[in-house]
């Protein structure tokens, strides 16, 4: 993980995916260069009654241009507030946090078949991971009902594409593993992004299967640097900070080996 830095980034552009769903450029980013796929950010509101920052995963990185893309949920005031920033106005974030996917441990990475699997908002960090990733790569994407978001992005770095929605109305109805069972996909590995009951089914799918399995999960946080312990999960083994069973979600990941964490 590179160093962590605290910067005033420049907005570049700020459009609306589906409703309540935004997608924003950030420019002049100094450590863009040092984030990897998996990793977030911390973004500071203006009004400073908010003191906390709100912790969003990185969605694209473009490094030769200094800039970073975040796409996120309207889920409250400090996410309403960043949605109304201007092109050129100027937003103070933190990073590069957490630790992202590995992907130094692929044998064969051109044949290999990877399985993106997100839920949600757990989409967007899986895009730049599809970016760099080699060989055949399948994205699952589970989503509430028809306002399907990120899909284009996703079949232009090469992606197959299989949608689950809860209500049926794009493929298969249901959840992402029943989208898995009901394509009979196979993967040689697991990539995967979104809420506990999501990475919960994915966790007994891939030991099911005996398929390695990364999972990124999304919790509440507070501080982002792993002082608070405001968003700690529990892990199989005992943690050298703590001396229990648990991991800071910021610090320790938000990406875990699937046998590292319980659910």
């Amino acid at each position: 993980m590179g160093k962590i830095k605290k910067i005033a980034a420049k907005v570049g552009e700020v459009v609306t995916l589906a409703p309540g769903i935004c997608s924003l450029w950030l420019e002049e980013i100094d450590f863009v260069k040092d984030a990897v796929p998996g990793q977030f950010i911390s973004v500071y509101c203006e009004d400073k009654s908010r003191l906390l920052p709100r912790p969003i995963s990185i969605c694209e990185i473009d490094g030769e241009g200094r800039r970073m893309r975040i796409v996120y949920r309207i889920a409250g005031a400090g996410t309403m507030e960043l949605s109304r920033r201007k092109p050129g106005e100027r937003v103070t974030v933190m990073g590069p946090l957490g630790n992202g996917y590995r992907m130094d441990g692929i044998k064969n990475p051109e044949g290999t078949h990877s399985l993106l699997v997100g839920g949600g908002i757990g989409i967007p960090p899986l895009l730049v991971l599809a970016q760099a990733l080699p060989g055949k790569k399948t994205a699952v994407l589970g989503y509430r009902d028809n306002q399907i978001f990120l899909k284009e992005d996703f079949l232009s770095c090469g992606c197959e594409i299989v949608i689950a929605t809860d209500d049926g109305s794009v493929g298969t109805k249901g959840n992402v593993i029943d989208a898995i069972r009901a394509k009979d996909l196979r993967g040689d590995q697991i990539f995967s992004c979104g809420p506990t009951p999501m990475q919960r089914g994915v966790k007994a799918y891939a030991a099911e299967n005996k398929i390695p399995a990364q999972l990124s999960l999304e919790e509440r946080m507070a501080c982002g640097i792993g002082a608070c312990l405001g968003c700690v999960c529990k892990s199989a083994g005992i943690d050298a900070h703590s001396q229990v069973h648990n991991k800071r979600v910021c610090k320790d990941g938000p990406v875990f080996f699937a046998e590292e964490i319980e659910l």
